[in-house]
């Protein structure tokens, strides 16, 4: 008998119709002798329906009681799903995240998990209960409800399989596993068998949308080896465990991100400790910057680039337009008509030659890089957002055809 964690995310559980998909997937699983805990995300689109909602009401809402009506999305599919196997004739029992063992921090939105404390798990489970638990929350020092953020629920599914180290850990999606680029853009794109942590978390920062970059830390952290495949097909997926050295691709994948924002700081006087000032700001307040890029000085003078998230272009706006004089620049530019285009390759650190190719499939494309990021399994280019697509399949083809050599 083996333990068995199964996340499903919203699209899974849409309707009914797929709510009974899902039972059919949980039960067939527990039949083959499995102890099971499954994870669930809110039907659909119920999560963005509740914000749309929460802004009749009240746009200025509190951080607390948004997540006080969020929470209650997961809630409703865990019960749903229960009802439906129920009516299959299991044993099953729902838990919210706090009645699971989800303790957090207070940080409203976007919680960490603190501590998981399983037992009342471990105590269904004993029964031959099938456990579904609600996805993307927790409770903290006050009691109160709390969310993980979005994509929780594959955090939440590879903590309970950390902790109560199951055999396996399945994260259910609507696509069949990790592909080698967005297929709905790239015709040829490949789904890859086996993919390595660092690969998958580079893939999940850089824009591809089948896992969460935190649950793919968590699953590095604690080697709890995931596999990502379809709900619908029904087919073998994705597997995200550590890869040996003869198993490394040169590249696995292509993503994109249309996510950022470009700020430029143009005239920063040339002297030291300028950079770290304007950067420890933004850090202070929960601002992460990506790629950066400083001039040469000259004339006494500096420019810094840099590229946030698109949904912090207001707050960094803010902080840097209060700041300016302080620090002596001239303006500040902002872009949004920028995108991130990246090649991720856990072999590309031994292949010296995979930059040169990079730049040369764009440049035969005539698509202007804007600015350059690398590390050893990643090579990052800002470009027009308007070629972005165009960027993602070139560079599938120059890296992705039967004759490319490293």
């Amino acid at each position: 008998m083996g333990l068995i964690v199964q996340k499903f995310g919203g699209s899974s559980v849409a309707n009914a119709e797929r709510v009974f998909n899902v039972a059919d997937i949980i039960t067939k699983t527990y039949q083959e002798g499995n102890n099971v805990v499954v994870v669930v995300s809110a039907q659909g689109d119920t999560t963005d329906d509740l914000i749309e909602k929460a802004k009749e009401i009240n746009p200025k809402a509190s951080k607390r009681e948004m997540d006080m009506l969020l929470t209650s999305g997961e809630q409703i599919s865990a019960s749903l799903l229960a009802m439906a196997i129920e009516k299959l004739g299991f044993p099953v029992v729902s838990l919210l995240g706090w009645q699971a063992g989800f303790q957090t921090s207070s940080a409203y939105g976007s919680a960490r998990i603190n501590n998981l404390v399983p037992d009342r798990i471990y105590k269904e489970l004993d029964k031959r209960n099938i456990v579904i638990v609600t996805g993307f929350q927790g409770i903290n020092k006050y009691r109160d409800m709390t969310t993980l953020g979005r994509g929780g629920s594959d955090t939440s599914a590879v903590a309970i399989a950390a902790v109560m180290h199951a055999d396996r850990c399945q994260i259910f999606t609507d696509v069949e596993g990790v592909f080698t680029a967005d297929p709905r853009k790239v015709p040829t794109a490949r789904k890859l068998d086996v993919i390595s942590y660092d690969e998958m978390l580079e893939l999940a920062s850089l824009g591809a949308q089948v896992l969460n970059n935190r649950s793919v830390e968590m699953a590095k952290k604690y080697n709890v080896e995931l596999e990502v495949l379809s709900s619908l097909t029904r087919k073998p997926g994705t597997i995200v465990r550590e890869v040996n050295e003869m198993e490394k691709l040169n590249v696995s994948g292509i993503a994109k991100d249309t996510n950022v924002a470009q700020f430029s700081i143009i005239g920063v006087p040339d002297r030291p400790g300028l950079a770290f000032r304007i950067f420890s700001k933004l850090g202070a307040n929960d601002i992460n910057v990506d790629i950066i890029l400083q001039s040469i000085g000259r004339n006494g003078t500096k420019d810094i680039s840099f590229t946030v998230a698109s949904n912090n272009r207001a707050a960094t706006s803010e902080l840097l337009g209060d700041y300016i004089e302080t620090l002596g620049a001239s303006s500040i530019i902002y872009d949004e008509n920028v995108a991130k285009v990246s090649v991720v390759g856990a072999g590309m650190e031994s292949h010296p030659n995979i930059a040169a190719q990079v730049f040369e499939a764009l440049y035969n494309a005539n698509i202007n890089i804007r600015m350059i990021s690398t590390s050893e399994i990643k090579i990052s280019v800002l470009i027009d957002q308007e070629l972005a697509d165009l960027a993602v399949r070139v560079l599938h083809d120059k890296f992705f055809s039967p004759d490319f050599t490293a």
